[in-house]
């Protein structure tokens, strides 16, 4: 699956308001004011309702959600995990 495709779509909807620029999959979203601590929030929300991942409370760190590329492969963690259980 190309999570990185669905949280691009879902970021540039609800942060960049359809304008993905020059968003880059290394862009990091605190660094460059695109996602604020409310805003991780909603992509966590979002991450969890579309991937059925559960996101717990030390994961909420920039390694996991701070750029698509880091999102991403913290989602096939996830998934891969829980495919494994």
């Amino acid at each position: 699956m190309d999570y990185a495709a669905e949280i691009r779509a879902f970021v540039v909807e609800n942060f960049l308001f359809g304008d993905d620029g020059d968003l880059r999959e290394d862009t990091s979203f605190m660094e460059s004011g695109i996602i604020d601590s409310t805003g991780i929030l909603n992509l966590i929300a979002f991450l969890e309702e579309r991937f059925g991942v559960s996101v717990a409370d030390d994961e909420l760190v920039p390694e996991n959600l701070d750029s698509l590329a880091r999102v991403a492969q913290f989602v096939a963690r996830k998934t891969a995990a829980a495919g494994s259980d």
